[in-house]
């Protein structure tokens, strides 16, 4: 892995486990929207955009560690691959091999 793919990967890395640790507060108020605020998963340093998910499709994609969620467009291509459309949101899921590695051994949920 070259050190670009790690600087995305850990970008990456760092937006899931920021959205991991505002989980407590969105699951108070899931209880009674069903919805929870993410921010984008994506490896750009200065993304700060706000995805809003159902609480079942953010527990699917946090289900694969190799999973992220970003914004429409803010995809490597040439590390993560596409594999789901929303509306408002795409999921990427980062390819075998470093990548991959990398994107297993940061998951907040081990």
């Amino acid at each position: 892995m070259d050190e670009r793919e790690r600087r995305i990967g850990e970008n990456e890395a760092l937006f899931r486990e920021v959205n991991e640790k505002v989980e407590g507060l969105n699951r108070t108020f899931a209880v009674v929207t069903k919805r929870v605020l993410v921010l984008c998963e994506c490896g750009r340093q200065d993304c700060l955009e706000k995805i809003d998910l159902s609480t079942g499709e953010y527990e699917q994609i946090r289900d694969d560690a190799t999973l992220f969620v970003i914004k429409p467009g803010h995809e490597f291509p040439d590390v993560e691959d596409l594999v789901e459309q929303g509306d408002d949101y795409w999921i990427v899921r980062k390819r075998e091999g470093g990548p991959a590695r990398l994107a297993q051994a940061t998951d907040p949920r081990g």
